[in-house]
């Protein structure tokens, strides 16, 4: 028996709680809360840790047998921090506008202290100058405005589009951060075809 497995029955004990119960509350099937008490499985994912210790009204790092919840990380790494999770929906363009589908994949995980109110996954190359290349994860918060020069979501009719905005007395400039790309650039009564969906405020990339 594992370390991990010795402190999690030792809690499930002092707690006085049985598998059955604990499965209730984490959502985790009493088989596997078994078999991570007794052994048999050695390894726990890191996100069923922290659900068995909510549940048990512990920290993770009492099961991990961390000294704190804070692990102490090479002087180049921080942590990420308290994590809240906020809606996917959908995926936005980088390059030729596609259809913004406004309904929820799934939720991701978004460090608490960046303040966004939805994800979109981006599709193709045209922001790759800015860093956001195809299949990365951008954050948007929502709001109507951004000033000249930010990276909004930008809902042009039906299609949305992730750009460089920019806009004088009677023109709009979505500019992309890849030189193969042309402006999008709107006049007139075309302007009334664009809405700001929002400001991107950060990004990121899935390595599988």
């Amino acid at each position: 028996m594992s370390e991990i497995s010795e402190r999690l029955l030792r809690l499930i004990r002092d707690k006085d709680i049985s598998y059955g119960e604990l499965s209730q509350l984490t959502g985790i099937p009493k088989s596997a809360l078994q078999r991570y008490a007794t052994g048999e499985t050695v390894k726990i994912p890191l996100d069923r840790v922290e659900l068995i210790a909510k549940a048990l009204n512990v920290n993770a790092a009492e099961i991990l047998g961390w000294e704190s919840d804070k692990t102490i990380l090479p002087s180049n790494l921080e942590p990420l921090g308290e994590m809240e999770k906020i809606p996917l929906l959908g995926t936005i363009a980088c390059g030729t506008p596609i259809l913004a589908v406004e309904n929820i994949d799934e939720y991701v995980d978004l460090p608490r202290h960046i303040h966004a109110d939805f994800a979109l996954t981006c599709r193709g190359d045209s922001m790759i100058g800015a860093g956001i290349e195809d299949g990365d994860i951008v954050y948007i918060k929502k709001q109507p405005n951004v000033e000249h020069g930010q990276i909004a979501a930008v809902l042009i009719e039906d299609e949305a589009t992730l750009k460089r905005f920019y806009q004088d007395s009677d023109h709009v400039y979505l500019q992309a951060e890849n030189p193969k790309y042309s402006p999008l650039v709107y006049v007139g009564e075309d302007i009334n075809q664009i809405r700001i969906i929002g400001l991107a405020v950060a990004h990121t990339r899935r390595l599988v």
